[in-house]
């Protein structure tokens, strides 16, 4: 009995041109978000800033998935630098600041009690979908055709798809900008280094990430 391998039951089914493609023939832009120190704007900056997210979030007509990815950084490297930094001080003072620095930073991830705390870094992402059933159909053809929901999808069909899935896209980016947010689109390799540190988080942390062949980020 052959193996099932953990990609058969993902619903992707690769990546092009800085878009997800799915089985369903369907594709997903990413946007990466940025984030804002909520807490310490004024009350009446917190007041505008959930009225423009309120009304960005009514102006949409399609479906937006937004996710907080939460993930320990790695800061040995870090700690490297700064024991190297120490040794290098020819000034006593500027050596044991540093000693007292790196000190620091080693209590502020050992936690309370040396129980072993972590750094945690967030990303925060919105998810851009577009369908098949959404595309505009092809001249001579049917609207009302019915589409195929297994197989690649044609030059034609991704092209037409792409162009509208960017054109919501910046839809979204512009909705969030008006709300203090910056949205960047995620282009191929950037989506491909998200889901393998979505899937293979232990080695994501330590900064490891599969060599890409220069042909999948045509």
């Amino acid at each position: 009995m052959k193996e099932a391998t953990a990609q058969q039951f993902l619903e992707i089914e690769g990546v092009r041109e800085g878009t997800l493609l799915l089985k369903d023939r369907a594709i997903r832009g990413v946007l990466l978000v940025s984030s804002q120190n909520f807490a310490l704007k004024s009350g009446e900056e917190q007041e505008a800033i959930i009225f423009q997210f309120q009304n960005f979030l009514n102006s949409l007509d399609f479906s937006l998935q937004i996710i907080v990815q939460s993930r320990r950084l790695n800061i040995t490297g870090y700690l490297d630098y700064l024991k190297d930094l120490e040794a290098q001080q020819s000034v006593e003072l500027l050596k044991k600041q540093t000693a007292s620095y790196r000190e620091f930073v080693e209590q502020l991830i050992a936690g309370p009690g040396g129980r072993g705390g972590s750094i945690m870094a967030k990303n925060f992402f919105a998810i851009v979908p577009f369908s098949l059933l959404e595309a505009v159909a092809e001249p001579g053809k049917s609207r009302f055709q019915k589409p195929k929901f297994r197989g690649k999808l044609s030059d034609q069909e991704f092209e037409r798809m792409k162009s509208q899935l960017w054109q919501r896209m910046e839809f979204v980016a512009l909705g969030l900008r008006r709300a203090g947010l910056q949205a960047v689109p995620l282009e191929t390799q950037e989506l491909i280094e998200l889901l393998w540190a979505w899937h293979h988080p232990a080695e994501a942390e330590v900064g490891y990430y599969p060599e890409i062949p220069p042909e999948v980020l045509k």
